[in-house]
């Protein structure tokens, strides 16, 4: 039978160790932990990019926050290999890299050419290796400032299309462009990408400086797979309204059906 001076031990409610936490320190560790994930998070796992400029326009549009998966082309490790699997880098990525000329500057691209490949550009069409890359064209007027491209024609996918590419409105389907004479890679000949590296190009064909302009880039330059739009706001976009608050005009001309938009 157990008397009143055992229910009384066995029922305490008091701390078996030391003094209680009191409420302030609780969140104070509380805060520490998520503040070490987040940095953890950011460094090795993902992170936010913004993208200011219209060379990934529609698929990309200008101020599009994206949320990039920077462990895919990473080591595997024993650890963490079936949490998170890495893989090579695929033609057809959308990549984010440091602008060769310029380790600052962070560019978001597609891959077109991997080491090795053979790359030629004729007007609108792309060819690897001597056979023409199946991409989607869509027709467009180009703007430096709206977030998104109007779109004036789709023209039938082909077999295999993917993704679709932009192209701005012009009589001739050529490489009779403004800027071809500053093209210098794939455009006038056949350009073979050497071993490491990976030849680029924006979505926006015509609006955009990548390897036909300044080369491929580096295997060592390459830090993450772009996934999906968190936020999309641009302040320039001439369809939004100043009500002279900043903050309001952040959350009032946010385009929020762009978040959770996939980057294909």
């Amino acid at each position: 039978m157990t008397d009143q001076k055992d229910l009384n031990r066995t029922t305490s409610t008091q701390p078996a160790f030391g003094p209680p936490k009191s409420i302030i320190r609780e969140y104070f560790e509380q805060g520490v932990i998520t503040v070490i994930m987040a940095l953890f998070l950011m460094t090795f796992i993902a992170q936010a990019v913004a993208v200011p400029t219209g060379s990934m326009q529609n698929t990309i549009n200008i101020g599009d926050h994206l949320f990039v998966n920077k462990f895919i082309f990473g080591k595997s490790t024993p650890i963490l290999g079936r949490l998170l699997p890495t893989r090579e880098i695929r033609q057809g990525d959308v990549i984010v890299f440091k602008l060769p000329s310029d380790a600052k500057i962070n560019y978001v691209k597609r891959v077109i050419g991997l080491p090795g490949d053979t790359v030629q550009i004729k007007g609108r069409r792309v060819f690897v290796n001597g056979k023409e890359l199946p991409e989607q064209r869509v027709i467009v007027r180009i703007s430096d400032s709206r977030s998104a491209l109007e779109e004036i024609r789709t023209e039938e996918a082909p077999p295999g299309a993917k993704y679709k590419v932009y192209y701005s409105e012009r009589d001739r389907d050529d490489e009779d462009i403004s800027d071809f004479h500053s093209m210098k890679f794939g455009v006038r000949e056949p350009y073979q990408v050497p071993e490491g590296r990976y030849f680029v190009m924006g979505d926006s064909r015509d609006n955009s400086l990548d390897s036909r302009y300044w080369g491929t880039v580096p295997r060592e330059n390459i830090f993450a797979r772009a996934l999906y739009v968190h936020w999309s706001y641009n302040p320039r976009d001439p369809e939004n309204t100043s009500s002279g608050n900043r903050i309001l005009d952040m959350i009032k001309n946010a385009n929020w059906k762009r978040t959770g938009t996939a980057v294909k």
